[in-house]
């Protein structure tokens, strides 16, 4: 088995989805659907129990801050106690795109961390340009999860292994010019770190120019064995195991 553990395969999303799905099963991986608002988390519940390969995350992310309602949020309370969700995402912070309503985002995200509390679930985290926030607001939460497409440095990563927090690495580490997530692997215990792909979006450098896929796994996996010296195989068991401990799958 192999796990992709963050993935956004849904209809909205990507047409061919339940196809995806499926070809991911014939190659025995699972997938991690990740949901961001009402509508995907509602595809994504519906996915996850229409395929014994895929799994529910479900959350609000930070680009629906100024949206969400109250009324959204005992909606998506409700659902998380559906039997097929394994965690709390995609959630957290960007300041890439604006830090005008960065205390919306943090509000929405405080409220992630709350219902993933309430209900003993992991939580998957999105952080860009916004790591000591994330950081501070996790320290205050009794929650453990990954920090999905990490791109911050291993002394920071150490610090999120310490709080029980596993390193998402995905299709940048194969990229030619991104040798800073490369040595970060590096640096870092294996033991501490998934694999994902997050499709359909940061294809690995194989690929470069299409829509990615869970089956892209591979190149993530392939260059992570490169980078460490060790078999591919090793790597698969180990980050399979990570996930599997974490999730609950």
């Amino acid at each position: 088995m192999i796990i992709d553990t963050h993935c956004h395969i849904y209809n909205s999303e990507m047409e061919n989805a339940e196809e995806i799905i499926r070809q991911a099963a014939k190659n025995d991986l699972h997938v991690i659907l990740n949901g961001t608002d009402p509508k995907s988390n509602t595809e994504v519940l519906e996915l996850s129990g229409k395929y014994e390969n895929a799994h529910a995350a479900l959350g609000y992310f930070y680009s629906v801050a100024d949206e969400i309602t109250d009324t959204d949020i005992s909606l998506l309370d409700e659902q998380l106690a559906d039997e097929n969700v394994i965690a709390v995402g995609e959630i957290g912070l960007d300041y890439y795109h604006t830090k005008d309503n960065s205390d919306k985002q943090k509000e929405l995200f405080e409220k992630m961390l709350n219902l993933a509390e309430k209900h003993g679930l992991p939580v998957i985290v999105h952080s860009r340009k916004s790591m000591q926030d994330v950081f501070d607001m996790l320290k205050q939460h009794n929650v453990v999860g990954f920090l999905h497409c990490y791109q911050g440095s291993a002394e920071m990563a150490r610090e999120f292994i310490k709080l029980g927090f596993y390193i998402g690495i995905g299709g940048p580490v194969t990229h030619k010019n991104n040798k800073k997530i490369r040595k970060m692997v590096k640096q870092i215990d294996i033991n501490h770190i998934l694999v994902e792909t997050d499709s359909p979006y940061l294809p690995p450098q194989e690929k470069m120019g299409e829509k990615n896929t869970p089956l892209n796994i591979k190149y993530v996996i392939r260059k992570i064995a490169e980078e460490l010296d060790i078999e591919e195989g090793k790597v698969t068991q180990i980050t399979t195991e990570n996930a599997r401990r974490l999730f609950g799958i």
